[in-house]
């Protein structure tokens, strides 16, 4: 039937678009698109030509595929709403502990920042929404890695490697992966000036609607992040992230403020 049809023609450039992401910013080629969707390379390359005709994917250089600008805003005007009922529960964070909270999601092979609550200090995190971080040296992007499938970790650091952005940050696999399985344990990560000299950062990782990872931080100047102040952080910040996980996929409302 020509509805069957649609409907398949519907779902493999869904499956396409869903292994070019998880080709990350590299890019994914045709025969590596056909591996994962079990398509023909004619027919993964037909499918392709028409979401790249359609904004949905772009053309590299080097002929592989990768997502294109149309998905950006199409995924920006469907996370905006949950994104914004998040906010509420990062500003319980801040006024609870005092330090700038974000929320960061996973894109490509990066960690996006797309919401923060800066601290009422002078002296503070900042982190621009919108910005990219790596995922080695961030609380952020490590929490993410953690919530990751290993061969996907494997293919992301096959990709990107583990820049090092201070003197602190993990330049190793096995200290990486040592990080990545403490932070399953207990549900959580530090990030120890890893990315920015002087400044200490507290993460969770939040699994997303379709399969989105997503992770709340709280971040901080090293002579107020205290030890003493993250055993205090840590059941805030992981309740954070199950209600923040409830708020993205639905299932839970916004919890009123008290009076």
């Amino acid at each position: 039937m020509a509805g069957d049809g649609g409907l398949q023609s519907v779902r493999r450039a869904f499956a396409i678009l869903d292994a070019v992401a998880a080709g990350g910013d590299a890019g994914t080629g045709v025969t590596a698109i056909a591996a994962a969707t079990g398509l023909a390379e004619s027919t993964a390359h037909r499918i392709a030509a028409t979401l790249v005709s359609l904004g949905a994917l772009r053309r590299l250089p080097d002929r592989r595929y990768a997502l294109a600008s149309r998905l950006i805003w199409l995924g920006a005007a469907a996370a905006s709403a949950s994104i914004d009922r998040a906010v509420p529960v990062l500003t319980r964070l801040v006024e609870t502990l005092g330090e700038s909270a974000n929320l960061a999601v996973l894109s490509g092979d990066r960690a996006e920042y797309v919401a923060q609550i800066p601290s009422p200090h002078s002296m503070r995190m900042f982190t621009e929404v919108g910005r990219r971080a790596e995922l080695n040296c961030t609380g952020v992007g490590k929490a993410m890695l953690s919530a990751l499938p290993d061969d996907r970790i494997e293919a992301i650091i096959a990709r990107t490697g583990l820049p090092q952005k201070t003197e602190h940050s993990i330049s190793e696999p096995d200290a990486l992966w040592a990080e990545i399985a403490a932070a399953r344990a207990r549900g959580w990560v530090l990030d120890e000036q890893e990315q920015e000299l002087g400044m200490r950062c507290i993460a969770a990782p939040i699994a997303g609607p379709a399969g989105d990872v997503y992770a709340v931080s709280v971040s901080g100047p090293l002579t107020r992040i205290t030890d003493a102040l993250i055993e205090r952080a840590v059941p805030l910040l992981t309740g954070a992230a199950e209600e923040i996980a409830g708020l993205l996929d639905g299932s839970r409302p916004p919890r009123n403020r008290p009076d």
